[in-house]
């Protein structure tokens, strides 16, 4: 445990000593680039914080094109700051092309943070989303068959003699010409005085 933290406690000392160098050097080109004052140490923690912004995106796995992308442009601003003040360049003497980019780094870090932050999810997600609800089983499909419910069965045939048919005729006509409608299966029942099935099939025979 103790090793582990030891060379933990090494790495972490090393990465704070690279990050000051780093930051300092930034300051150096941002100064002699003309920007002066709290705008000079600025610059450094803009680039700081996108290196974060982008490290954070290539870790959680979403767009990581996008993370390489502002990653290398801000390892390369940070880069360039080191090797510029090494000596290859004469800070007392900027070239007007060095001032151009420091004077728009602020815009290029601004819109790379902001894309970093606020992002739209990878599209895979969405897509492994619909295809897992595609993938579930409908509950309805599972049910049961039910069986079909049996045919009713129909009624059966009431015979009719043929002398209490003919009355029926007679007593319909006479309903008619009473009424001028024809005569219905309830009044035709209470008429004949006979049970419900055989008025209806005598209705029937009408």
């Amino acid at each position: 445990m103790r090793a582990q933290l030891a060379r933990i406690d090494a790495v972490l000392i090393q990465a704070l000593i690279a990050a000051a160098l780093s930051f300092a050097h930034l300051h150096d080109v941002a100064s002699a680039a003309g920007q002066d004052g709290w705008k000079a140490w600025a610059y450094p923690v803009s680039v700081d914080l996108l290196l974060v912004a982008a490290w954070r995106r290539l870790r959680t796995g979403d767009a990581k094109a996008a993370g390489w992308c502002w990653f290398v442009i801000a390892l390369t601003a940070s880069l360039g700051a080191n090797v510029a003040t090494a000596g290859l360049l004469d800070l007392g003497q900027v070239p007007a092309w060095l001032r151009i980019l420091v004077a728009g780094w602020p815009a290029v870090a601004f819109l790379g943070g902001t894309l970093l932050a606020h992002s739209a999810p990878a599209p895979h997600q969405d897509t492994e989303d619909r295809q897992d609800q595609e993938d579930a089983p409908d509950p309805a499909l599972e049910l049961p068959a039910q069986p079909a419910p049996e045919p009713t069965p129909a009624p059966p045939a009431v015979a009719v003699p043929a002398a209490l048919v003919e009355h029926a005729r007679k007593v319909a006509a006479e309903h008619r010409t009473r009424t001028g409608a024809a005569i219905d299966t309830p009044t035709l029942r209470a008429r004949l005085g006979v049970p419900a099935p055989m008025a209806e099939a005598i209705a029937a025979h009408l």
